[in-house]
This record gives C-alpha cells, structure tokens and sequence, in this order.
C-alpha cells in the first residue's frame, strides 16, 4: 500500500478524512430525521464536548463546533453503521468531508490544517488523501445500507424500517 514506509504516523493520526460513499451521499441523520430533532442532536453533541473541537480542541469562528457522523464499514456485508456523532470545529469536519473541500476550492487551506494536527509534512498528507481517495472509490463501487440503530440507543429516536424518524 501507499503508506507502508509512514505507517507509524498514519496510525496515530488525530484527525483522518472519512470519505463517505457516493450511495450514500445525502442519505444521513440529517437527512432521515425531523429539523427539530437534528438541532437537538447537534445541541447535545456540541454540550457534550464543551462546545470545543473533538480532536484539536478549537473553535469556530462562525459557530464553536459541528456535529459529525462517525460510521463504520463492514466491507463485506455493505452496512455502514453510524456509531456516535462527535462535535468538530469547522475546519477538522471540513477535513474529514474533504471532497467537498475540492469542490469548495478550500483544499489548499484544509490540507495545511491536516497536516498540522497530524504532524505530518505536506508530502505525507497528500498520501494519506490518495489512500483515503482510494477506499472512497472502492466503497463507492457499491450500494451501502444504513444502519442508524443507534440514534434510538443514544438519543431515543424511534425510527421506521427504512432508518426515518417516526413521530
């Protein structure tokens, strides 16, 4: 793989880039469950943190933070299963969602910022965005379900047999 020779860093990094697959481009918790219910999720997730970054600690300048999916992937049976939502400044959750940093034209500035928090020089950052690049095209090769079991676990969401927020 691309990274073998920086492994050692890429395991330690604090912040990495979580490129959601193309099925399931707007197909979130924002998007399966009411505006009320979502600003509370983000409210309680930002309270949770202390209204700082989850991973470097910062602040916006617009608002504190931002409320961010973290999934995980079983490859094999196709699930992407959400398991938490964690608060992130503006610029750590645009490094994790950094397609839409190029299509933004804000690469440059997030690059940088990645490399920061991981230490890492802009060399090593640039490998690390074409190994996450790569997992993205795989995971997009495919139709992904969503499992969101857990916002009714975490924050008491009843939702129906296609992951919507019932009422």
């Amino acid at each position: 793989m691309i990274l073998t020779q920086y492994r050692h860093k890429y395991n330690r990094m604090k912040l990495s880039i979580e490129l959601v697959p193309a099925s399931s481009w707007y197909d979130n918790v924002r998007s399966n469950v009411s505006v009320a219910t979502w600003a509370r999720i983000q409210r309680q997730t930002a309270d949770q943190a202390g209204h700082r970054c989850e991973i470097c600690g910062r602040q916006g300048v617009r608002h504190p933070v931002e409320a961010h999916e973290v999934w995980a992937y079983d490859d094999a049976g196709g699930v992407q299963r959400l398991l938490r939502l964690i608060a992130l400044c503006p610029d750590c959750h645009g490094v994790k969602h950094f397609g839409r940093a190029l299509a933004q034209g804000t690469q440059r500035r997030l690059l940088a910022w990645f490399a920061y928090v991981n230490g890492l020089t802009a060399g090593e950052a640039l490998l690390a965005i074409k190994a996450a690049f790569g997992v993205h095209k795989q995971r997009s090769s495919r139709v992904w379900t969503l499992d969101l079991s857990v916002l009714e676990l975490r924050y008491g969401i009843r939702l129906d047999a296609r992951g919507i927020e019932t009422t």
